[in-house]
């Protein structure tokens, strides 16, 4: 039985690359930027497909890691479990984003597709493997940890607000400066989560965060073509607001 199982995980790891690198639309933004053309293969190999549904369930708290991920279309919430049974979400994913950079054996968080999503999963054991042989993979995990760290601390940030129209508008803010970083225009940004979702990030009820929306409006901060899409025509404005003026400029 066990001769069974270790050929067929040898067979695994020399499987022919896939050739879908080539054509992803995040590859200079993923992990696997940090590898060339002729390297890109390696991870390849070991890289399965994945699609969600909107709210399809990927990983769940306290779940032994057994992959990590590639967010390639769509957008991911992350959610852990409060002792009062309520969820905290403790930020989205973009396209281009790496789900399980934490040394952590288990899932820290629950992961969910906000809408249709498209990823790439690598089992762990054989993506430490590659980190080893390509220094260069390890530096980008290393980057990627770094941002991670840094939009931690902007979560403390928006969370320690006081006033939810100051929560609501450092949510924004900083969503557009994500956009930015992953090659989106500042404005409109796409908000495919619900009310709710932003209500469990923020730490209000949806009807506070309906409010402060209704708020920054009137105030000729956003409009709000769509419930999905909200376009800042002063950032400068907004920031302040949300007390981060250098983000708005």
């Amino acid at each position: 039985m066990t001769e069974r199982v270790e050929i067929r995980s040898a067979s695994a790891a020399y499987r022919a690359p896939c050739g879908a690198c080539a054509e992803c639309e995040v590859r200079t933004m993923a992990v696997c930027a940090a590898l060339n053309d002729d390297e890109v293969g390696a991870l390849e190999r070991i890289m399965t497909a994945r699609r969600l549904e909107a709210n399809e369930m990927l990983v769940e708290e306290g779940a032994a890691k057994t992959s990590v991920f590639t967010l390639t279309s769509g957008m991911l919430r992350l959610s852990v479990a409060l002792p009062d049974g309520r969820r905290q979400i403790t930020g989205f994913l973009m396209p281009g984003d790496y789900l399980g950079l934490a040394d952590d054996d288990i899932y820290s968080a629950s992961a969910e597709a906000v809408e249709p999503s498209a990823l790439c999963a690598f089992p762990v054991r054989q993506m430490e493997a590659l980190t080893e042989r390509f220094p260069e993979l390890q530096d980008r995990l290393h980057r990627f940890t770094r941002a991670a760290l840094r939009q931690a601390r902007e979560n403390q940030l928006i969370l320690g607000r006081l006033a939810p129209v100051e929560k609501l508008a450092s949510f924004l803010v900083l969503l557009s400066a994500r956009a930015v970083e992953h090659r989106l225009p500042a404005s409109p940004i796409a908000l495919p989560m619900t009310r709710g979702d932003i209500a469990d990030y923020l730490g209000l009820t949806i009807e506070t965060v309906s409010r402060s929306f209704t708020k920054l409006r009137n105030r000729g901060l956003i409009a709000m073509p769509s419930p999905q899409s909200i376009e800042i025509p002063d950032a400068m404005a907004l920031a302040a607001v949300a007390g981060l003026p250098g983000y708005g400029a």
